[in-house]
């Protein structure tokens, strides 16, 4: 690694802020990738901030660049294998934001997975079980009412925080050993849905409800939030599963990073502010 960047794509989301600031602790140097203005972004001390489109293999700056940290921001591969073609041909390793969901050849992750598998560079996949962030959907909803509807309460899953996934994502960006590995990354304890409202009002000292709706009334609401149609019943047939059938803990944050990822209640403390 020594005199090369790390390339973090999507450096002002919720995870690349994280691993930005990660590797800066680490000495090492960044090169933070934004679609925003350059100069619109703060970033710590001695980190190149470039604007850049993932989507656009002429945009992205790969000078000099020895590892690339990746999130693709679509939920369809199909502008993908150019863009992995052009990070295979400067950088050694990439180190992919992927998710649990693998294995369907339908879910974009998988395509992007495989497309990376075959070009030729060492790779590291980060399959990130559900984002504890997703609860932020919620936020309006509990500002302005205290009830949160939705269905499948009881759908239970160990959600994970952002800082944790970054934490791995900064060892595997430093350290060798973590070549061909596909790491499944989860928070600590599963909680249901419902649990997981009840955790917030704890927090941020509120009596809060979940109220249970259909699933065609889930349904519509998704799709009038903008979700397609596949997505929607991919989700809810999900998280039907979950509510009998949880996902289970994975050790691999404690195994990479050696220590315990952030419980749910830790993640509800650092970002309490957006439910008040």
């Amino acid at each position: 690694m020594s005199g090369d960047k790390v390339l973090v794509v999507g450096a002002t989301g919720k995870v690349g802020r994280h691993v930005v600031a990660g590797l800066v602790e680490e000495g090492v140097q960044v090169r933070a990738m934004t679609t925003r203005d350059p100069t619109e972004v703060a970033a710590p001390d001695g980190v190149e901030v470039v604007r850049g489109d993932v989507t656009d293999p002429d945009s992205l700056p790969l000078d000099d660049v020895g590892s690339v940290f990746l999130v693709w921001p679509l939920m369809s591969a199909e502008l993908a294998p150019p863009v992995v073609e052009a990070i295979a041909k400067r950088a050694r390793h990439i180190v992919y934001l992927s998710a649990t969901s693998v294995g369907d050849d339908e879910v974009f992750h998988t395509q992007v997975e495989r497309l990376i598998e075959k070009s030729d560079v060492d790779w590291t996949f980060l399959r990130a079980g559900g984002f504890a962030s997703n609860v932020l959907g919620w936020a309006e909803a509990i500002r302005s009412e205290g009830v949160v509807r939705d269905a499948y309460g009881a759908a239970a899953r160990p959600l994970i925080h952002e800082k944790d996934i970054a934490d791995v994502a900064v060892r595997v960006l430093l350290e060798d050993g973590h070549n061909g590995a596909a790491y499944v990354l989860t928070g600590p304890e599963v909680s249901t849905q419902a649990e997981q409202l009840r955790t917030i009002g704890e927090v941020i000292g509120r009596q809060l409800r979940w109220e249970e709706l259909s699933r065609e009334a889930a349904r519509r609401q998704l799709l009038d939030n903008g979700w397609p149609t596949s997505f929607a019943d991919g989700a809810l047939a999900y998280w039907q599963r979950i509510s009998h059938d949880p996902e289970p803990v994975s050790p691999a944050v404690e195994k990479v990073t050696g220590h315990l990822p952030r419980t749910f209640r830790e993640w509800v403390e650092d970002h309490a502010t957006a439910f008040h």
